[in-house]
């Protein structure tokens, strides 16, 4: 007859010799252990976000599928009309497409922020003994490993239907760089409007008010100077089209300086002006 040992829940989440001994000396002595640093809570919020696709797997979407439709769509539909060639406008449009598909998932973070608002999660992380800002800038870390995946596949694309980078390896890691760099940047206005709108639709219905004019009154797709005259100086000083003008000479090895210092500066007041909003609305919250 053999016996069989259960050990309870109670027995089983009770903490070791060795433990129990280094709790007792703290509540003895009084010590509290030391709080954790900005970087290492920003890093575990990161990884929270992270843990979402892998649970809703639905998310990879943005990552995996949305890139490619894209650069296929644009491609193979505009390219005879525009280019009078799929080969020639895929070495104009790639650096422009990947700009455009990685800067509308931004949004995104307006949205995730919005709904731990909403259902409360933010209340339990503002009475945790860690960086104010913390979760915020894990939500952008996160989403700054989406950029780059989503990069690495709509580049991997490109090279397989045909597309060439005169730049090199350099210049396409210098053109993700500035691409990543701005839109870290450039996801704290959704912070904001993720934080003072009532609900994830608010925040979705605004984003997609701004991304497409913005996006599409630029050199995305065409040259602006086959624009009107009254609409090039628009469209080439908004910063999608001194990112994509950046982006595109880093890749074709032809790297514009203005225009790559006037995306870090607009990079710069992002930050500035939409972190500082950000973190103020958060602490009002």
């Amino acid at each position: 007859m053999t016996v069989t040992q259960t050990t309870t829940k109670s027995d089983a989440d009770a903490p070791a010799p060795v433990e129990k001994e280094h709790l007792r000396r703290l509540l003895a002595t009084g010590e509290r252990p030391a709080p954790p640093s900005a970087f290492t809570s920003a890093r575990a919020f990161a990884w929270r976000s992270m843990l979402k696709i892998k649970h809703v797997p639905e998310q990879a979407f943005d990552i995996l599928l949305f890139p490619i439709m894209m650069l296929l769509m644009f491609t193979y539909l505009f390219g005879g009309a525009i280019a009078g060639g799929t080969g020639d406008y895929l070495q104009f449009l790639l650096p422009g497409i990947m700009v455009m598909s990685i800067v509308m998932t931004t949004m995104y973070t307006g949205m995730s922020v919005n709904i731990d608002i909403n259902k409360g999660v933010s209340d339990r992380f503002r009475t945790l003994p860690i960086w104010r800002a913390a979760p915020m800038v894990g939500y952008l870390l996160a989403d700054v490993f989406r950029y780059a995946a989503a990069g690495a596949v709509m580049f991997g694309t490109g090279l397989v239907m045909g597309y060439r980078p005169e730049g090199g390896a350099t210049g396409v890691l210098l053109g993700v760089g500035l691409l990543l760099v701005f839109c870290f940047s450039f996801s704290w206005l959704w912070t904001w409007l993720g934080l003072i709108t009532r609900s994830e639709k608010t925040v979705m219905s605004i984003s997609m008010s701004i991304m497409f004019p913005l996006t599409f009154l630029s050199n995305i797709m065409v040259d602006p100077s086959t624009m009107p005259g009254w609409l090039q100086p628009v469209v080439k000083n908004t910063p999608i089209s001194q990112l994509v003008d950046g982006v595109r000479g880093l890749f074709d090895g032809n790297v514009s300086t203005a225009s790559v210092a006037t995306t870090l500066i607009w990079s710069a007041g992002f930050i500035a002006v939409f972190g500082f909003l950000t973190i103020r609305a958060y602490n009002r919250k």
